[in-house]
């Protein structure tokens, strides 16, 4: 039995914030002689020094695709001033998972490698990693890294993981657009009925190739992404505690299904919804055409390049504003032999060198609450916008044990029961939310 308990839901810590969680694929299976996890077997950890060793050895990263911009970013910068040097590979996400179970059991896994969020607890619970408890204890800022990624990566008393590239979703919205139909451009929607309202005003625009919204019609992880922050906003729950039940009937679920359908029916919508499986659900919006929709604040920047982003919170029924705070945990590999020098690694990475300096510098949100207020935040009233949803208290990190396959798997039922709420008649959600449940207490 585990000795700590892991609710359904994580609350968020202020100021933090990849990708969207749209992984599919397989569980990753354990294998080789890295230890259980449950017998601590973290090599020399509690020998090592907080800093771990620099002495040149070659260490190698595995990450998935979403995450490619920001660990270049990082490994470049640690390469650049470290005698250690970061060989990077980066997976397609639909193959990650898959690559990571193989390698784990051949005993072939990389010094250290990144997971969505998600898988954290699966694989530190099948020792996928090694036990990094006394290291992250040693840091004398540990109480301010983001506790919910943290406590993804703890199983029976000992942690496994530290943030990597942290997500948050968001509401972005088009400034342009927001002014050629009459919107104020400063101030995004802050209920439900206000987005599909806004959305609906720029499709009345009837530019060519313009829609008013979007969103990954047939990608159980976009819908996790940026529909449970909805639900939260309004002041319910996705899951109980134990992240075995579904309460995605819930008022405030069928709230939400209701106006995505009422978007659907009115064609205001960008083309492909139904069929966009999350490879693409960002493009719309990237070159122009979108309105106003849910989006991942790590792609800010590259938005940015082609279209005057707007930013808020996503709201709920009646308001206020939640995100859901993914991306991924790293840690260091049951298969490593330079454990040490991979610590030096992790340490580094939630140095304020890592977090302001390359992250946040380059638009990310940092994964430590005492570094929130820096320079480039301050410079960038977006980036606060961020911020301040990652601290709201309605901001969440679900856990469940048989989450992929409830929620992100390409059969999941949650998949099934928002694309009958949008795309059928409607009239399935109970039944639909009964399966969900049954795959989640199995």
């Amino acid at each position: 039995m585990r000795s700590i308990a892991r609710p359904g839901v994580r609350r968020a810590m202020a100021g933090i914030a990849t990708a969207a969680l749209l992984v599919g694929g397989v569980a990753a299976c354990g294998g080789g002689d890295g230890g259980d996890p449950a017998e601590g077997d973290g090599g020399d950890d509690t020998a090592a020094s907080p800093e771990g060793v620099d002495d040149g050895t070659t260490l190698t990263l595995w990450t998935r695709a979403p995450l490619e911009a920001q660990a270049n970013l990082l490994v470049e910068a640690y390469n650049a001033t470290h005698e250690n040097q970061v060989e990077l590979t980066i997976t397609p996400n639909d193959d990650y998972v898959a690559r990571v179970g193989a390698a784990a059991g051949s005993s072939d896994l990389p010094d250290l490698f990144a997971a969505d969020i998600v898988y954290v607890p699966n694989w530190t619970e099948q020792g996928l990693f090694s036990d990094i408890t006394d290291r992250i204890s040693s840091l004398p800022f540990a109480d301010d890294i983001n506790q919910g990624h943290v406590e993804a990566g703890t199983y029976e008393d000992s942690q496994y993981v530290l943030p990597f590239v942290l997500d948050l979703s968001v509401m972005f919205y088009n400034k342009d657009l927001y002014r050629e139909a009459g919107l104020d451009p400063e101030q995004g929607p802050t209920t439900l009925q206000e987005f599909k309202e806004h959305a609906l005003a720029i499709q009345a625009l009837e530019k060519p190739g313009v829609y008013g919204s979007f969103f990954g019609g047939n990608c159980g992880g976009c819908g996790v992404f940026t529909w449970f922050p909805m639900v939260w906003a309004s002041g319910e729950e996705v899951m109980n505690e134990d992240g075995t039940e579904s309460y995605l009937a819930s008022d405030a679920a069928q709230e939400v299904y209701a106006v995505w359908r009422e978007l659907n029916e009115a064609d205001a919508l960008y083309p492909g919804a139904a069929e966009e499986t999350g490879a693409t659900w960002t493009a719309g919006f990237q070159e122009g055409n979108v309105g106003v929709m849910p989006y991942p604040a790590t792609l800010l920047a590259t938005a940015s390049e082609t279209v005057d982003v707007g930013v808020s919170g996503i709201p709920g029924v009646d308001g206020g504003v939640a995100t859901f705070i993914g991306g991924d945990g790293i840690g260091i590999s049951k298969d490593s032999e330079a454990t040490d020098q991979a610590w030096n690694f992790l340490a580094w990475l939630m140095s304020e060198e890592a977090q302001v300096e390359v992250l946040a510098q380059n638009g990310d949100v940092v994964a430590r609450t005492d570094l929130v207020d820096n320079e480039y935040s301050q410079a960038d009233p977006r980036v606060v916008t961020v911020n301040e949803v990652a601290g709201d208290p309605n901001s969440r990190t679900p856990f469940a044990r048989n989450f992929q396959q409830a929620f992100n798997a390409t059969d999941s039922p949650w998949l099934t029961l928002f694309r009958n709420a949008i795309f059928g008649d409607g009239g399935s959600v109970e039944e639909d939310n009964e399966a969900i449940t049954e795959v989640l207490s199995q």
